[in-house]
């Protein structure tokens, strides 16, 4: 496979804070990739590809090549942002129709409104469409521009279920045709309808994140048991089992029986118990703090005293989250750090 776009420790600070922690990736054509990001985040991650922002440190390497020492990089990736704005007051095709002159392009003008859906409403001015059309018809706009790579910001916020699905599609069928296609979603759960190549990406980590495909139990006379150390805690979203490395967890909460892990990017509920986790994590460093709560004693920043028998663990993440310390529990935890 040919690599396309790489990241080699790519990273952004600013008055000493961290806009974009350390970030190795390899991109290859034919292969779509979403990196699961808040907005701000991935805003800073499109300005240093795009050139309008330098990195502190590494580098992104456009088929090889340093992009600092290219003048544009918008000859080899066409990028699609959550902003876009259209002429509303042109008509659909005259918009394609513009642009495509404009790229150069020779792509088929009716197979983009084809693909993007739009061709019985080619005639409509785009201030009569809805978000969810007019969504596609920025898309129709980057596949016209028919680049090796392809970046869209949120394609799929906020529109509609045959949006989404046409956006599926036309992935698919870029992918075919050799594009790299890289998505940044704050969604989760829609990159990993779309790919397994999804990465987390927060101020201190990116990591990709683990996707198994459930499949059917084989009867137990077929199954080679071997006893197996844990080294990834299962969450589950639809027919996708994720696999997070304990580490990664700040803590785990008991919910009407559900055990939510807590992580930097987000709440993922989990496919053990909280007494199966709290058997499984000892060794990682997990305490229950709670009847209700597991907590990674490596996140632990604080521990607050509220009243006599109230207390509260202040974790160092973004949020500060707070977990309750319940009395019985705070004598074991000092006891454990020798206190």
């Amino acid at each position: 496979m040919t690599t396309t776009l790489k990241f080699d420790n790519l990273s952004k600070t600013s008055h000493n804070t961290t806009l974009l922690p350390p970030i190795d990736m390899e991109l290859e054509a034919g292969e779509c990739y979403v990196i699961r990001c808040n907005k701000v985040i991935g805003n800073k991650l499109l300005q240093i590809i795009a050139k309008q922002e330098n990195p502190s440190t590494g580098s992104v390497l456009l088929f090889g090549e340093n992009i600092e020492k290219l003048k544009s990089v918008h000859d080899q990736i066409g990028f699609l942002y959550l902003d876009d704005a259209s002429y509303t007051r042109m008509r659909v095709k005259d918009y394609l129709v513009f642009f495509r002159k404009l790229y150069g392009s020779k792509v088929d003008l009716h197979d983009v409104m084809q693909q993007v859906g739009l061709r019985d409403v080619q005639n409509v001015r785009i201030s009569k469409l809805t978000f969810s059309q007019e969504r596609r018809l920025q898309i129709g706009r980057l596949i016209l521009q028919d680049q090796p790579i392809l970046i869209m910001e949120e394609p799929e916020q906020n529109v509609d279920l045959e949006t989404s699905l046409i956006i599926h599609r036309i992935i698919e069928e870029l992918k075919k045709k050799e594009k790299t296609i890289l998505l940044t979603t704050i969604d989760l759960e829609n990159a990993l309808v779309l790919t397994k190549n999804v990465y987390s990406l927060t101020d201190k980590a990116c990591k990709q994140i683990v996707v198994e495909e459930e499949t059917d139990e084989l009867p137990e006379s077929e199954v080679d048991v071997q006893p197996v150390k844990l080294e990834k805690i299962p969450a589950k979203i639809d027919d996708k089992i994720i696999l997070f490395n304990p580490f990664d967890i700040n803590f785990i909460e008991s919910s009407e029986g559900v055990a939510q892990l807590h992580l930097q990017d987000g709440i993922y509920p989990c496919t053990y118990t909280l007494q199966e986790l709290e058997s499984r994590l000892r060794a990682f460093g997990f305490f229950r703090c709670h009847r209700s709560y597991l907590v990674n004693l490596q996140q632990v920043k604080e521990v607050v005293t509220w009243t006599r028998n109230s207390y509260s663990l202040i974790l160092d993440d973004q949020t500060r989250s707070s977990v309750p310390l319940s009395k019985n529990r705070f004598e074991e935890l000092k006891g454990m750090l020798g206190l």
